[in-house]
């Protein structure tokens, strides 16, 4: 272990991380056993009545489109699949966790409306670089940044400092973590899955999403490579995306008969719609397509 990734470490571990609900880590424990089904399934998130109306708020949105109201946790789960709705309540726990720090320009609505978009852009990407099921990558993605608000609580005067530095996307925030402490979000991230006993597959996708460039080229690791170029996605309170050219340079790159990027973000910022709802999230100021669209900003990359 390097001296930053222990200080990183002794960090979190000073931090006293919130515990995961008792809901999420039974789930957790019944996926540990394939035999268990959606009746399984069904008893933690019915033992709490939030979850219980988040997941059932979930199924009946405009994302899912059933023709019927679901009423039914069993039900739900049967519908939809117990992997989704399992995702869908750890996302849900670890949102309800996360503080909200006065640390320079953070911003936690910002932060989760990012997410949204990168868990749907790595869900989409999963399939069309051939993944049967990309469920796991939308729910690491929504999970990618989730050590930022958590370190900006321990650290607020020197991430106030770098969300300033990062000037509105022109450089990474994760160079500029590496820069200045040896380590980046991702990396934290991947400990607090791992402390939060969240799957392994998880933690790996979360703390090797700010690894593109040194991934793009990796032709058997299309999760990781999904949830890193999410990552590449204009925050939703940044003016310019400096990225751009990158962002679609790499997905060109990948897409072989997949939409062009114009349709695949079209279709992101249509399920954004449908399913911030459930979350209560707004819509972001503009749509991934306008972005996209809008006269790209030259960048240099820290």
């Amino acid at each position: 272990m390097t001296d930053s990734s222990k200080q990183l470490k002794d960090l979190l571990a000073g931090a006293q991380l919130p515990a995961l609900p008792q809901s999420a880590i039974r789930l957790l424990e019944l996926s540990q056993d394939p035999e268990n089904g959606p009746a399984e399934f069904a008893v933690p998130i019915e033992s709490d009545p939030g979850l219980t109306g988040q997941v059932l708020r979930f199924v009946n949105s405009s994302y899912f489109g059933f023709s019927r109201e679901i009423s039914s946790v069993k039900l739900a789960i049967t519908l939809v699949g117990i992997r989704t709705i399992k995702n869908f309540a750890l996302w849900s726990a670890v949102f309800s966790l996360m503080p909200n720090p006065k640390s320079g320009p953070f911003d936690l609505k910002n932060l989760w409306q990012d997410s949204l978009r990168r868990g749907l852009f790595a869900r989409a990407m999963g399939k069309i670089l051939g993944l049967k099921d990309s469920e796991d990558l939308f729910a690491a993605a929504l999970l990618q940044d989730m050590a930022v608000p958590l370190l900006a609580k321990e650290l607020p005067e020197k991430y106030a400092e770098l969300l300033v530095s990062r000037a509105g996307g022109e450089k990474r925030l994760s160079h500029l973590e590496r820069d200045k402490f040896g380590w980046d979000h991702a990396e934290a991230g991947g400990v607090i899955a791992r402390g939060w006993s969240l799957p392994e597959e998880f933690a790996v996708l979360i703390e090797s999403h700010a690894d593109i460039d040194n991934l793009v080229n990796e032709p058997n690791e299309p999760g990781k490579v999904s949830v890193a170029l999410s990552a590449l996605l204009p925050a939703s309170n940044d003016q310019a995306w400096p990225e751009r050219d990158t962002f679609v340079g790499y997905y060109e790159q990948l897409r072989g008969d997949g939409p062009s990027v114009e349709e695949l973000l079209a279709q992101i910022d249509t399920e954004f719609e449908e399913f911030a709802p459930v979350l209560k999230l707004s819509t972001p100021t503009q749509s991934l397509i306008d972005t996209l669209n809008a006269q790209p900003k030259e960048a240099t990359q820290a």
